[in-house]
């Protein structure tokens, strides 16, 4: 049996963009990008083809910015997806490569992040398990200095995206993968959380503020609904672009009444 074509749209580097620009994405703006290849319909060229847009659209003096994590490098104790005999554990533990930021692979992300991961000029920030990568002349400043004990805080790239005032472009992707939320967390009563993961000397356990993305897709219809989100079509894909402002204060106020978590501490 023969396999079907592709039914579309065609997507290229310049029609993905001018759709950006169309959106509202503007030359020489820091953008983080939350994404999925396989939304947009048939690129011409896949996820090279997405960057070299993206990086059009925002021009040399823009920077662009992705989430390059890395939750393979995490206890197995905790692993579900799939879990590991719990014989496997010790070893696992003992032999687990520690994060390098020039080699470690991104993972759960896509393909698109991956990719600018590798781009020329990209630079990446230290934290083992939820790196950010960057490309563009404001990179240093927003991947320098990310704690190793502060997953998605006010010492993390998360936390400078807001300062510089960038914004957040989902493309393909939903509410549920808005990393901004996630800061929120940190600045309202949270939990805290012992996290194992391999390091330069060995196994290592540090304590966090423990994160989690449960209802972010009901918090994002809500900041959807109530905030000035720019909604638009990239392709075959649904995007919507906001400031990380915006998203991290509205998480805030939402989280604390609709999904308290000081009562786990």
């Amino acid at each position: 049996m023969s396999t079907p074509p592709p039914t579309g749209p065609l997507v290229t580097r310049d029609t993905l963009a001018e759709q950006l620009r169309e959106l509202g994405v503007q030359t020489g703006e820091t953008l983080l990008v939350h994404s999925s290849l396989s939304a947009l319909g048939w690129v011409c060229g896949g996820a090279l083809a997405v960057v070299q847009g993206l990086l059009d659209a925002l021009g040399p003096d823009g920077t662009l910015v992705v989430p390059t994590q890395t939750g393979d490098l995490s206890d197995p104790a905790v692993w579900s997806n799939p879990p590991v005999p719990e014989a496997w554990w010790d070893t696992i533990r003992a032999t687990m490569p520690a994060y390098d930021p020039l080699v470690t692979p991104a993972l759960g992300v896509g393909v698109i992040p991956e990719t600018v991961r590798t781009w020329p000029g990209a630079l990446r920030s230290a934290h083992p398990q939820t790196s950010f990568a960057a490309v563009g002349p404001r990179a240093a400043q927003i991947t320098e200095g990310h704690a190793l004990d502060c997953r998605l805080g006010e010492r993390s790239p998360l936390a400078r995206l807001e300062a510089l005032h960038a914004r957040v472009l989902l493309l393909g992707a939903g509410y549920a993968t808005c990393t901004s939320f996630h800061l929120a967390e940190y600045r309202i009563p949270s939990p805290l959380v012992k996290v194992g993961r391999p390091g330069p000397a060995g196994w290592e356990v540090v304590t966090e503020v423990s994160i989690t993305s449960d209802r972010f897709d009901e918090l994002g219809r809500d900041f959807d609904r109530d905030r000035p989100v720019v909604r638009g079509k990239v392709g075959a894909a649904e995007a919507r672009l906001f400031p990380v402002p915006d998203a991290v204060a509205y998480a805030g106020r939402w989280l604390e009444i609709h999904r308290p978590r000081a009562e786990e501490m």
